[in-house]
Parts: C-alpha cells; sequence; structure tokens
C-alpha cells in the first residue's frame, strides 16, 4: 500500500503548533475537492460535507500541528540555543537535522552537544537536557547567525518519511497528521457514499501539542451534535512496552476505540457496533481520567458535546522516526465513515440513569427499570 498523496504532503510540509499554516493549506486543497472549506483566525481548518437529512451534525476532529523547537538565544559565537515546542525527549535530538522555518524561508541546521570525547565520566552517563543542547546554522559568528535567525524562529526535524515492508511507513509527525488525514479521509468517503444523514465536518485542529486550543474554539463555533477525535496511540509490540496499564493494540490491529470516563457511552457503542457490523478490525482501550488529546478539550466545549476518540496504533511516538501500519490508518477512515453514515435523524445521546436493583424477595416481582435501547 503506497502512502496516500496527501498524507505524503502532510509529513513532508513543516508546521509546528502555532505555525501550521502551510500544513493547514495543503489539508484545504484536498478538501475543496469534495466539500465546503473555512478556515478561522487562529488556523484551524474545517471541511463539511453536507448532509441528505436532519441527522445529527458528526465532527471528526484531527489536529495538524507537530511537535518542534523555537529559538530562545543566539550566542556571540553563532550557536542557537533553543526550547521544545511540544513535548521531547531531549536524547531523541541528539545529532538531528532541522528546518528553521525563518523569514526568509526554510534554513538547514544540525543539533549539536559536546563529544563524548571530551565528557567527564559522570557527565557521560547523564541523560542530556535541551540546555545542553544547541543548533549550529554554520554562522561564522552571532552577527552572522542573527542576520539569518531571528528569536522566536521556530524549527521542526529534517527527513523524509521511509515506506517500510508490510506496508508500514516512518516518519516524524505522523503525530498527528495522520489524524488529520483519517478525518478528511472519512469525510471524503461519506461524500463518495452520497452523505450522511447529517452534516459531517472534518477538522484539522491546531495547537493540540500545547494548549487543545484548535479543538475547543472550533468545537464552540461548529456546536456539533457529537464528535470523534481522532489521533495516535502506543503500539504494544515494541520492545519495552509492558501491557497492563496499556491495552493490547499492535500494528495491524486496527483503531483503537477509547473507553473511558470522559468519552460519551453511546458514541463509542455506536463506534464498537460498526466496527463489528463492518467486519473492520478494532481493539479497545480502557482510559480513567483525561485522554491526553482533542478529546478532552471537545467533551467539555459548551454544555457539553458526546465525544469519543479512536486512535491509530503508533511506535516511538514523539521522534524523527515514528512508525504505523497503513492499513491501520485506512480502516480508521473507514470505520468512521461508516459510522457516520449509519447517524439516524432520532439517535439519541441522552445519558438515562440505571436503577440500582437488588434480587427481589421470595414472592415478589422485580422493579428492575426497562430502559430503551440507546442509553
Amino acid at each position: 500500500m503506497p502512502t496516500p498523496p496527501l498524507l505524503q504532503t502532510l509529513l513532508t510540509t513543516p508546521g509546528p503548533s502555532g505555525y501550521e499554516s502551510d500544513a493547514a493549506a495543503a489539508w484545504r486543497e484536498a478538501a475543496a475537492a469534495f466539500a465546503d472549506v473555512t478556515a478561522d483566525d487562529l488556523g484551524s481548518s474545517v471541511a463539511r460535507v453536507r448532509g441528505t437529512g436532519d441527522g445529527p451534525l458528526l465532527a471528526i476532529v484531527g489536529h495538524i500541528d507537530e511537535i518542534g523547537m523555537h529559538v530562545s538565544h543566539v550566542d556571540d559565537d553563532g550557536f542557537l540555543r533553543f526550547g521544545s515546542v511540544g513535548g521531547w525527549d531531549p536524547i531523541i535530538l541528539v545529532g538531528q537535522r532541522v528546518t528553521l522555518l525563518t523569514r526568509e524561508g526554510p534554513i538547514p541546521g544540525v543539533i549539536g552537544k559536546k563529544p563524548i570525547h571530551l565528557m567527564k565520566e559522570e557527565d557521560r552517563k547523564r541523560v542530556p537536557q535541551l540546555k545542553d543542547l544547541h543548533i549550529d546554522i554554520g554562522a561564522q559568528d552571532g552577527d552572522d547567525a542573527r542576520e539569518r535567525v531571528r528569536i522566536g524562529d521556530v524549527a521542526v526535524i529534517a527527513g523524509e518519511p521511509v515506506e517500510l515492508p508490510n506496508d508500514r511507513i516512518a516518519s516524524r509527525a505522523l503525530d498527528n497528521r495522520i489524524g488529520c488525514y483519517v478525518a478528511l479521509e472519512a469525510a471524503r468517503l461519506v461524500a463518495e457514499a452520497g452523505g450522511a444523514p447529517g452534516d459531517v465536518a472534518a477538522v484539522a485542529a491546531v495547537q493540540e501539542e500545547i494548549t487543545f486550543a484548535g479543538s475547543r474554539t472550533t468545537a464552540f463555533s461548529l456546536a456539533p451534535d457529537l464528535a470523534v477525535a481522532v489521533d495516535v496511540t502506543f503500539a504494544t509490540d515494541q520492545p519495552g512496552v509492558e501491557l497492563g496499564e496499556l491495552t493490547k493494540h499492535p500494528l495491524g490491529s486496527g483503531p483503537s476505540l477509547t473507553r473511558g470516563s470522559t468519552i460519551h457511552p453511546r458514541v463509542f457503542e455506536l463506534l464498537h457496533e460498526t466496527a463489528e457490523a463492518e467486519g473492520i478490525p478494532f481493539t479497545v482501550a480502557a482510559a480513567g481520567r483525561a485522554t491526553g488529546t482533542d478529546a478532552d478539550a471537545i467533551h467539555l466545549t459548551r454544555a457539553g458535546i458526546p465525544t469519543a476518540l479512536v486512535s491509530v496504533p503508533l511506535r516511538y511516538m514523539h521522534s524523527p522516526v515514528e512508525l504505523c501500519q497503513l492499513d491501520d490508518v485506512a480502516n480508521a477512515a473507514k470505520l468512521i465513515a461508516a459510522f457516520a453514515l449509519r447517524l439516524a435523524p432520532d439517535t439519541s445521546f441522552l445519558r438515562l440513569a440505571r436503577l440500582a436493583t437488588t434480587a427481589p424477595a421470595r414472592g415478589t416481582r422485580s422493579s428492575r427499570l426497562r430502559l430503551p435501547p440507546d442509553t
């Protein structure tokens, strides 16, 4: 399975949190072929496929930002000190090539640190921190560097996606260009099928890695009846990952459906039923509190939006070699599209109380409450 062209474009277009404009423009260009496309001042994009009736409005939300770095200081020797945009394990950054996004356009650089030969024995055993690293752009001195780079310029890891055997791909920014790709592909499949009972709005949200800002503001303005957040989750088939706290979802097992306290039970059950009916492989993950995804912001918006989370298994998260299996990506889009097509106008998301029951005494009749099937 070759990498879908849009996903390839998204993976090769830099867009760290707050600077997603180029990636978002590529997403909107692809969306314009089949949907009504809008964007807001924060940078989030919406591709809306009109429904065939008065069914519920479904938002499918993936975030289009990636983690990166920002220039915090330029020293007199021309080396750049930097901070993180989103969460990095600093050891990942040692020796990486980077692309800095500057006023004059992208420029290359490399991340360096003191050579191990010059380190004291105790320092060799210490995990490097961001303060131990610098970016070298080949500047002659501080003045030369300051002519090329400004404080606050951002950077991403440089490198092209690599296609691997068994329909697997490795790249930076799979977290979460996968999510916004799946959201748009699900909307495209709905459009191809002639539309769902209600409108379907794919969302490429900004700034998930730092504030959940895009999903929060877009959910507020769009006011959907329900939402599905699409993100990545930890693949459990790599060395060092232990099952127990994590649920088993290896590469190739299909999308993972989260079930938990912040996930709306009715939306989860409908996704579960759809996957079973369509024969789409999937796993179930459990979450007792927050999920760490856009779902956390969406379900708290306005008076509360019924929200579910669909995730694609991913190895080596927050690294330049994030790795996924492409049929998991395709199956996530197929599942959400099929789910959208099943959302009838009378679908209810009301949570009704379930009465606690005890065994009836002998000779008496049970007073168990019989609930409608959609609770």
